[in-house]
């Protein structure tokens, strides 16, 4: 009964809430910047647009990380007992895992931090990775609402 997860179902279940609370806020935020990107007409490297893509960089990895290291490594770390979510998360995993990489493809050729990037490719990037998080969310959210029941 030592074990570092212990508590009363009711910690448990405060616990899964603040995180699933947390990841939507971060997805939420992330799918704001990535609308405002994608409206935007053209990219000029000397206009603000060059910061809100790297906030929205910023942003996106920050979620897919939160995903990956809190919500998916509680999982499969022996915290979550109920066998519906295991399932679900299972299933889900190996396409939130392909995603993964392309944000991070994404964010290695966009986050302009360190150098710069040719721009005219950013439209049709952003067009494949709104297919690829559309994706992404669909599957995230079969499983908050495993983890919410």
């Amino acid at each position: 009964m030592g074990s570092m997860y212990s508590g009363s179902g009711e910690e448990r279940r405060a616990r899964t809430k603040n995180m699933v609370d947390k990841w939507l806020a971060e997805r939420q935020q992330m799918l704001v910047l990535y609308c405002k990107l994608a409206g935007v007409e053209s990219f000029d490297p000397d206009k603000p647009e060059k910061q809100l893509l790297r906030d929205f960089c910023q942003l996106m990895v920050d979620y897919v990380a939160f995903g990956h290291f809190e919500v998916y490594d509680r999982i499969t770390s022996g915290e979550e007992r109920r066998g519906e979510v295991i399932k679900v998360a299972e299933a889900a995993y190996p396409r939130i895992s392909e995603v993964t990489e392309s944000v991070v493809s994404f964010n290695d050729k966009y986050d302009l931090a360190d150098h710069e990037q040719s721009l005219e490719d950013l439209a049709t990037d952003l067009s494949i990775l709104g297919e690829e998080l559309a994706g992404r969310i669909e599957l995230e959210d079969k499983l908050v609402k495993a983890l919410m029941r």
